[in-house]
Formats: structure tokens, sequence, C-alpha cells
């Protein structure tokens, strides 16, 4: 492996894991070794085996209960890419511990593979010692993603996509190494935002000292209910984004899932983009509702297209005014970020943030911007270079993070993540 990628951190022993949990970290330690190790834990029950399809929702445990359900970890496809997203989410950057070797990133993720599985199901890992936070179901998801690191520790760059890879540096951007690329990702999304810091603690815990948390990202949407289920994510400009989404439960299901031609052990699997982007909120307030329209093409209240219609209509980009001028700027957010080509469509998964401001500003808020794709140089690049030409939105919005992961496919019962990559 080469050198250590920045946030990689020696391993240690700290930690209170079941034997099952310390031999696998440790690699062959005794069983009664292990026991003593483990005194005064908290366990808890195997997990079951639930086959149903990825994305599946059982119903709610009690009338009338908000979100009180799960969704199966088992299928084709890892859940929280097509999943109905809740209203709360985490994105968290993980590195792996100085000196990893494939050996450690199997372990790794068979601990991944039985904590996920347990706290999808609303039960807690053998590890956990708040077991009641993990039983109420909250249609939680975990997805989890690899960098280029992991297939470097693991010795398999021959494997790792061709797409997996830094995108470029666009002239827009002004990165941060705090929101840099990490080894891997966990995606954790659920309808409680104490289910969502109880699975992201237990899974980080759960996997030390084979990894090290490096960032994370929280974010938050408006959540989907009975009385509004086609409610459209609105950001914190008050603009509707991800209204042109592919249809990848159809036709278009080969711009999302890598298919047969898949490099090894990604077929079912995707690629996922993670940029933050920070949102000028002052400068915003003082821009007037002609000006906000504009720079956005589409009318604020409803998301339409600024020619008419609904928020998932196409808008008339041919359109011009009296003066003759295009209805829709030329340099407008819709207009640039129009497919060129039929490939370049993306699945759009985005969350706000708003964090505690610095001393001094109002605001630290923007977006976690999340999208899915088969090929990312094909697919999501060539919207963002026409983004970073020439978007009206540059003005109030800055790219402070960039990462780019393989998502690995789903697992049925009795398998574990990345067992064919790392075979």
């Amino acid at each position: 492996m080469g050198a250590p990628g920045p946030g990689r951190v020696p391993a240690d022993r700290s930690g209170c894991p079941d034997p099952g949990r310390r031999a696998v970290l440790l690699g062959g330690i005794g069983a009664t070794a292990a026991v003593g190790l483990t005194a005064g834990c908290t366990g808890a029950g195997p997990v079951g085996d639930d086959a149903r399809p990825t994305g599946a929702v059982t119903p709610p445990t009690a009338a009338g209960s908000a979100g009180a359900g799960t969704v199966t970890f088992h299928g084709e496809h890892q859940s929280g890419v097509v999943t109905p997203p809740p209203p709360f989410a985490s994105v968290v950057g993980l590195s792996l511990a100085e000196g990893a070797d494939r050996e450690t990133c199997r372990r790794l993720m068979r601990v991944l593979t039985s904590d996920i599985a347990a706290l999808t199901s609303a039960r807690p890992p053998v590890t956990d010692l708040e077991p009641e936070l993990a039983e109420v179901p909250a249609r939680l998801t975990v997805t989890v993603g690899l960098g280029p690191g992991f297939y470097e520790a693991a010795g398999l760059v021959g494997d790792r996509p061709h797409w997996l890879v830094p995108l470029p540096r666009f002239p827009i951007d002004r990165l941060e190494d705090r929101w840099g690329q990490s080894d891997l990702v966990l995606q954790v999304c659920a309808d409680s935002p104490v289910s969502v810091a109880h699975a992201q603690r237990r899974l980080v815990v759960g996997a030390e000292p084979l990894v090290r948390q490096v960032w994370v990202q929280r974010g938050f949407r408006e959540p989907l209910t009975d009385q509004r289920p086609g409610l459209l994510f609105r950001n914190l400009f008050g603009q509707v984004d991800g209204t042109v989404q592919p249809d990848v439960t159809g036709g278009e299901a080969d711009l999302l899932w890598l298919g047969p031609a898949a490099p090894r052990g990604l077929r079912g699997g995707t690629s996922m983009v993670v940029r933050r982007i920070a949102m000028d909120l002052e400068a915003w307030d003082r821009a007037d509702r002609t000006a906000r329209e504009g720079s956005i093409g589409r009318d604020l209240p409803t998301g339409a297209p600024l020619t008419g219609g609904s928020p998932t209509d196409p808008p008339d980009l041919a359109a011009t005014d009296g003066l003759g001028f295009h209805v829709i700027d030329d340099a407008s957010h819709v207009r640039r970020a129009m497919a060129a080509e039929p490939h370049e469509r993306i699945l759009r998964r985005p969350y706000s943030y708003d964090d505690v401001p610095p001393s001094g500003s109002r605001s630290d808020s923007g977006l976690v911007f999340i999208s899915f794709q088969a090929d990312p140089v094909r697919q999501y690049v060539p919207i963002q270079r026409r983004l970073a030409e020439a978007d009206l939105l540059n003005i109030w919005t800055t790219p402070v993070g960039s990462a780019v992961y393989a998502v690995l496919p789903g697992v049925l019962p009795g398998e574990v993540l990345a067992e064919e990559l790392l075979a």
C-alpha cells in the first residue's frame, strides 16, 4: 500500500466489542480471552434473514406513528439510493488505519455488514451500549461507498473503476481539505435525527480501530408525508431542487446501476458524488425576486420553469419575451444544467446543511449535494463543467468539498459487503 492519505491514523485497541467482534478485529484472539475483554457489555440476538427487495418498507408498528417502519438491508442494490429520502442524513468520511491491508478491509466489511443489518432492522448491534435507541423504527438506511484509498490498501488498484478519481478542479471551486476525499463513506439517513446520530456513532465506534472518522456532513430536508407525498426538495434559497430525475426504475436504469460490464465486485452498484456547496444567504437576501428567478430559470413559488407548466415539465429554452430575449436566461441554472446528451442525467439526492456559524457571521449554510450515476466522468462532469463556466447561481454559491465513491452492490442474507471484490 502507498503512503497513507490525509487523516489516516495508527490503529489502537480501545473499545468494548463482543467476543466475535473482537476476534474479527484482532484476528485470531482466543474465545476465552475475548470473553474477558467484553465483561459488562450489552449483547443482542442474531440478525434476521430478510430477503425482500431493497427499498421495501414495513408497515408502521403503531397506527398514525410517523416514520415507524424499516427499510430492508438485503437486496440486489443497497438502500439509500432510490429509497425515498427521509428528512435527516449524515454523510461520514472514514480513513483506513495506518498499515491497512486486504485482510483489514475484509474484517471491516464483516463488521459493517453485521452492524448495518441490525440497525436497519431496528435491532441493536451486539456492541450497542444504548440498545433502546436502536429499537425505534425510523426508515433507517445506510449506504456504503469505497474511495480510491480502499482499493490501494486492499491491493486492488487494477480493479478500481476508471471513474473513481478526483473530479476535475472547476474554476468555481474553493475546496477545503477538511471536506475532501476519504477511503470510505457512509450515508446514514432516517426519519429521526436521534436514529441518525445513534447509527452513525455505533457504526464508527464499532469499526474502530480499523477506521477513523475524518469528517461528518449532516443534512436535512422536508419530510415526505401522507398529506404531501410528492413534495419536492427546496434548498435554503427556497429553490425547488432535483426536479429532473432519470427513470431509474424503467428505461434509464443503466444510467444508475452498473451492469454485466462493471468492474469486479461492482455489478449492481453505482457511483456517488458528494459536493459540499456553501450558499451566501446574506447576499441572497439582498437579491430581488426578479434576480432570483432569473438566475434559476424557475418560478420560485411553484418550481415550474419560467416558461410555464409544472416543476417536472421541460423548460421551453427557445421562448423569447417582447424584446426578443430568452425568457430563460442563457446563463440560468436551468439552462446550464440541462442535459446536452441523453446520457448526461444523474439521480440527485441533496440535503441542506445549516451549521453553527463562526464568530462574526450570521450563518454557515449550504447544500450537501449527493448524486448517483453509473459513470460520473461521463454523466456528472459535463453538467458541472457547464455550470462552472456560466451559471448565474455561482454569484451566491461556492463548492468547498468534493469526493467520489464506488457504491457497493447490495447483499443477500449470509453475504458480506464487498465479498466478491475482496475474495
